[in-house]
């Protein structure tokens, strides 16, 4: 089977000849600890991974990159507001002021490339008149949105023997960063009809873009980030869900899934347990990463919803550091009773943390490949 083919079949229920080998993509410290346990500092680490592990993987064509933005366009200018104590205060380019150690730079805040501690003075969207000044740059018509040879792009990706993907922001995660949690929560119970104002305007905008992407090309997979729990309870109430995030949802999915696009995946950290119903009711299959410490429960939900949700992830991070029998007991308590019902892909439940050594990860990524046939 192809990546592609391989990927389709397990999420979906199918029979691959084998589950994707995916067992989670370290931070940056965490990278910085394994070149000093064995990692070459030259090497990328998931190929070394593969040749310490015996592990041969199908080439594939070259992977096409679509290039298309959700993001503001005009970006707010990154800007230095006040160095002192050990800290900047830098406005982002998503217009928030932001606190973080000097030890980082603005790399930090633009991608997720380690786990930053940060802190937040002011958001964007504060109030309407706010809310006005920065609908301008949600231009879903901005040329700079797509590249210039996408159509030639879209025309090469109908031949992919590899997963082609697409990701956007769902409305929570969006009006998040606009608002800030706080702030959208007390607009949420304070300022309904403002929210369903910005939850509709980002509908709308997410909408055309998707539009013409799906007009050129259908993907494989299409990635909605919406991280919306704590551990053992979701940020807002079923109720809120339904009244502000579900609308959106429906109209995205309603639209993808017609188009032939098989996957539709949202991303959320923390507990799942009180949203997946609201997900399976939107039309979402597939959810990552099952943080098993906020008290996710793999075995109780396939239990629970059956063939409705496929997941990927779900391996206890702590457990991976630690190793060890501890660590073979829980993946084969849980790994092999989800492959064998299909719908699962393991791997770490978030980002390799740092306290995971080299000799640890590579311990956990062979029981998984034995588990997934790829040893």
């Amino acid at each position: 089977m192809t990546e592609r083919e391989r990927f389709l079949e397990t999420v979906l229920f199918g029979r691959p000849d084998k589950v994707p080998f995916s067992p989670g993509v370290p931070r940056e410290s965490t990278l910085k600890r394994w070149h000093k346990e064995g990692l070459p500092s030259d090497r990328n680490w998931y190929e070394f991974l593969l040749e310490t592990l015996s592990i041969k993987q199908e080439p594939v064509n070259l992977r096409e990159n679509l290039d298309v933005s959700f993001k503001m366009m005009p970006q707010f200018e990154e800007k230095v507001l006040e160095h002192k104590d050990g800290h900047y205060l830098i406005r982002d380019w998503m217009g928030a002021v932001v606190e973080i150690s000097d030890k980082y730079d603005y790399t930090y805040i633009r991608q997720a490339k380690d786990f930053v501690t940060r802190k937040w003075h002011r958001f964007p969207v504060e109030n309407h008149s706010d809310w006005e000044k920065i609908k301008f740059r949600y231009n879903p018509d901005d040329p700079g949105r797509f590249s210039k040879d996408f159509s030639e792009k879209c025309s090469r990706l109908r031949n992919r023997d590899y997963v082609f993907s697409i990701g956007f922001n769902g409305p929570f995660w969006q009006l998040r960063e606009w608002c800030g949690f706080e702030n959208l929560c007390i607009l949420m119970a304070e300022e309904p009809d403002f929210v369903s104002e910005m939850t509709n305007f980002w509908q709308d905008f997410a909408a055309k873009i998707l539009g013409k992407v799906l007009a050129e090309i259908v993907p494989d997979h299409v990635l909605i980030s919406e991280d919306m729990a704590y551990k053992e309870k979701s940020m807002i109430s079923s109720g809120m869900v339904e009244k502000f995030l579900m609308p959106s949802w429906k109209t995205w999915l309603d639209v993808v899934k017609l188009s032939g696009c098989p996957v539709v995946e949202i991303d959320s950290d923390g507990y799942i347990g009180e949203l997946l119903p609201l997900w399976i009711e939107a039309g979402f299959n597939l959810c990552v990463p099952v943080e098993i410490a906020a008290g996710n429960d793999l075995l109780r939900y396939r239990k629970e919803f059956g063939k409705k949700m496929a997941y990927r992830g779900g391996i206890d991070k702590r457990l991976i550091a630690k190793g060890g029998s501890a660590l073979e007991k829980e993946i084969k308590r849980v790994v092999p009773f989800l492959l064998k019902d299909g719908g699962y892909i393991p791997g770490c439940d978030h980002g390799v943390p740092s306290d995971i050594s080299w000799n640890n990860f590579v311990e956990y990524s062979k029981l998984i490949a034995k588990l997934t046939g790829w040893i």
